[in-house]
């Protein structure tokens, strides 16, 4: 047995100790850090050949584990910007120097520029919705923007597409003089057309009203006077050019702006609806109609619709969804998805490369990064106006200092008790 060998053991064990003692200290100084994950100390022996008679003492060893895959308690806050994770998945934020990183620290607030960033100062990341509903990149960061909230001012939204369904009554008289269709534009317009009206946008936000007029014009039978099918005209006026100080809108100043054919099978159905599209001469816009929610069965008139586009309006609120749909709502009751907000994980959380300002990057142990969108292929839900509280358990840290502080006394022991027994040595030759 080495005396130097044993003082040696005691170093090590002294050292390993205080390797326990700064991750309990970095975890009671973390402990309310949000979304801060806890780390510790695990220990492995060092061993030494040694012969029967002679024992070589080795030594100790540490690493340290992180538990980045234990949820953390939620808690509630009165911030709509402040973003909990509710299962697994890291958001994806954006250093300063524009490298994306993960985290779990959702204290997000927006900052000058309008972006979220979290109290480390990192940007939250999401997909816009400016090209349509987003698509996710699973394997990569690529097409992903700073979730920017800043929508001072007013915003409008012209119209593109409309819809209208209902039903068109299969009683109705067949209209055979054309010069009484709605779309003659006389002023004779026979009391068998139905009319709607709807409301559309244009690019300053105003509004467009456009008068709908259904008029059957034909019906098909076959050889032995079945019903096989039948016809009905859609003609479409823009509200502003009608006729005034008379009982009848018609005739328009204008011609209309749509003339649309619907054609329906003998149960009803629609099979075909052509020349659909409304061509405004004044807003210089054309909005889509789709029609193909109609049927005409033995039953009264009825209809309903919609058309897209936005009103001048302010905005009111942003709102944060469970899916991560990020949305304004505009003061006059409208909304509109501005950003999705994506989560990524990786095979082994627990071995992510943790960085300064409580965020990891993935390297060869955890495993590539996945994205994927929330509550999809396994990922959690969000949840606004909360945040994850670190799931440091300081009773738990207290515990292990006082033991980290007992070993450490008890391993200094050992090497002072070899400094002696190295006097006596010393001592002998005198």
């Amino acid at each position: 047995m080495s005396i130097f060998g044993s003082m040696k053991t005691a170093v090590s064990g002294m050292s390993a100790q205080a390797n326990r003692l700064s991750t309990v200290s970095d975890n009671i100084a973390n402990a309310n850090t949000t979304g801060y994950k806890a780390v510790s100390t695990s220990f492995s022996s060092l061993v030494l050949p040694s012969s029967s008679g002679n024992y070589n003492s080795g030594g100790v060893q540490t690493s340290v584990r992180q538990a980045i895959s234990q949820q953390g308690d939620i808690s509630y806050t009165t911030s709509a910007y402040d973003l909990a994770i509710s299962g697994d998945g890291f958001f994806i934020v954006e250093s300063a120097d524009g490298t994306p990183v993960l985290t779990r620290a959702g204290d997000f607030s927006v900052d000058s520029d309008g972006n979220l960033v979290n109290g480390a100062g990192f940007t939250l990341m999401g997909y816009s919705y400016d090209s349509g509903v987003p698509a996710v990149v699973v394997n990569g960061f690529d097409g992903l923007v700073p979730v920017n909230v800043s929508q001072s001012g007013l915003s409008a939204i012209a119209s593109s597409s409309a819809y209208f369904s209902g039903n068109l009554n299969s009683e109705a008289t067949v209209v055979t003089n054309t010069t009484t269709l709605p779309s003659a534009n006389t002023a004779s317009v026979t009391d068998d057309t139905q009319k709607m009206s709807l409301v559309a946008y244009d690019s300053l936000g105003g509004t467009v009203q456009y008068d709908y007029y259904f008029t059957k014009t034909g019906v098909t039978t076959d050889a032995s006077g079945a019903v096989t099918g039948s016809t009905w005209e859609v003609a479409v006026y823009r509200n502003a050019d009608a006729a005034t100080g008379s009982t009848t809108s018609f005739p328009y100043s204008s011609d209309a702006v749509s003339v649309a054919t619907l054609s329906f099978d003998a149960d009803g159905q629609l099979t075909s609806a052509t020349d659909t599209d409304i061509v405004d001469p004044v807003t210089a816009k054309t909005v889509t109609m789709d029609y193909s929610d109609f049927t005409q069965l033995a039953s009264d008139f009825s209809a309903t619709g919609s058309a897209d586009g936005q009103a001048a309006s302010a905005v009111s609120s942003v709102s944060i969804g469970a899916d991560g749909v990020v949305s304004v709502s505009y003061a006059n009751g409208a909304t509109k998805a501005l950003y999705q907000i994506p989560l990524a994980t990786v095979a082994s959380p627990d071995n992510l490369t943790l960085l300064s300002g409580n965020v990891y990057s993935a390297n060869g142990l955890s495993g590539v990064t996945v994205t994927g969108f929330p509550q999809t292929n396994g990922l959690g839900s969000i949840q606004s106006g909360a945040l994850e509280s670190s799931n440091v358990d300081l009773a738990g840290e207290l515990t292990e200092m006082i033991e980290a502080q007992r070993s450490y006394t008890a391993n200094s022991k050992v090497f002072q008790t070899g400094s002696d027994i190295m006097d006596v040595l010393v001592n002998l030759k005198r």
